[in-house]
């Protein structure tokens, strides 16, 4: 551990020495102590542990990189590959490719990380292959390839995961989303928002969206589509998605350029949600106490941003929103207060609105039997049948 601190400090002296040995001695110990670390560092010191290690590198040494394969880091793996196609020039493709088709994932990941820096027109025969690790369980291989398939412009493997879009496995619709946004299929995004519109894994798809087109772009583009994204995005925080994706996303501008805007029944709803959502991950240190100094100054700047708006007027505008047809009912739903506003979608053709009504109502005290008869008369499915005869 005390080489760790050396080579992630601040002395010359101190990291110099530990990164040259690391590559003279392809100190596998040593590197896999530094991978293991990766949760535990900021970005910018693995970026400058990625430099030195870089530095260490010679024509005499380069090929010692290869001992580290076992140990795959999304942190390393750029500077790996790309040392080794700055000695190596593409005379070392045929031994790279012979690791991607029988070593670890770990191996293949950083075989396909290499890919991205050959000449293109000698990928041919790997082709295939990669189309396969596109797919794989172990998601850095499976980035990894596709950042190649990409580069490649292989419509096969795009247009692969565009049919997987229609599958009837909603994991296997998320695959295909996580596919498109990698290969960076900018064409395909009003495909995957009506994906995400359908799915049982909504908030997983909006995750994704923002690093296939800007959600500034977004509005731009589509303000309707890109408020529910965000709505997705905020609820998913942080049971799905964790607090410092925030920064990522870059929520307080956004939120910022959708407050100075005339306020709409679509934007109220988020605001509403988003106002909630802040206050809570604000006031509980449970949500927070492991995350940086960064993340938790964002969260309170979003926190000061949001606590301005006026909660009574927010809710005034949800109500244009309760009708089946909204793509942000169930969103406005946990913000009505009058029973007969939520007793009127009882009638509604969707058992899953229903149900969610139902228990609102309960949660309420407010839940009667005419309410309970009034729904069964348009639920058929025999389980959400069962479940509101039992509530």
């Amino acid at each position: 551990m005390d080489l760790i601190k050396k080579l992630t400090g601040k002395n010359p002296s101190e990291f110099e020495p530990v990164a040259q040995a690391l590559v003279n001695n392809s100190d596998k110990e040593l590197f896999s102590a530094l991978v293991k670390q990766d949760d535990f560092l900021f970005d910018f010191i693995k970026d400058n542990v990625a430099k030195r290690i870089q530095k260490a590198c010679n024509k005499d040494n380069y090929l010692n990189l290869l001992e580290f394969f076992d140990y795959y880091s999304p942190s390393y793996d750029t500077m790996i590959a790309e040392v080794l196609h700055t000695f190596s020039g593409d005379e070392l493709l045929p031994a790279i490719k012979e690791i991607f088709i029988d070593g670890e994932d770990s191996a293949k990941a950083y075989a396909a990380k290499y890919f991205s820096f050959v000449n293109k027109d000698l990928l041919g025969d790997i082709i295939p292959l990669l189309r396969q690790t596109a797919f794989s369980k172990f998601e850095p291989l499976s980035v990894n390839s596709i950042e190649v398939l990409s580069l490649l412009n292989d419509e096969e493997s795009k247009n692969e995961a565009l049919s997987r879009l229609n599958s009837d496995d909603d994991f296997m619709k998320f695959e295909a989303v996580k596919f498109l946004v990698n290969y960076q299929a900018k064409d395909s995004i009003t495909r995957i928002l009506e994906v995400m519109k359908e799915s049982s894994l909504s908030e997983n798809i909006a995750c994704q969206i923002p690093f296939l087109i800007p959600l500034e772009d977004l509005i731009k583009q589509d303000e309707e589509a890109a408020l529910l994204v965000l709505c997705y995005i905020v609820n998913a925080i942080p049971e799905i998605v964790p607090p410092d994706s925030v920064i990522d996303y870059g929520l307080y501008n956004i939120l910022e350029i959708i407050m100075k805007s005339p306020i709409t029944s679509t934007s109220a709803v988020l605001l509403r949600l988003a106002k909630e959502k802040f206050q809570e991950l604000y006031s509980n240190e449970e949500y927070i106490f492991d995350c940086d100094r960064n993340t938790k100054n964002e969260i309170k700047e979003i926190n000061s941003l949001l606590s301005s708006l006026n909660t009574n007027k927010l809710d005034s505008l949800l109500y244009d929103e309760l009708f089946e047809g909204s793509d942000f009912v169930f969103f406005a739903l946990d913000y009505v207060n009058e029973i007969e506003e939520l007793e009127a979608l009882l009638d509604s053709q969707n058992p899953t609105l229903v149900l969610k009504v139902l228990t609102i109502l309960k949660e309420k005290g407010s839940l009667t039997e005419s309410a309970k008869e009034e729904a069964l008369k348009h639920i058929q499915a025999p389980e959400i049948r069962e479940i509101i005869e039992v509530l």
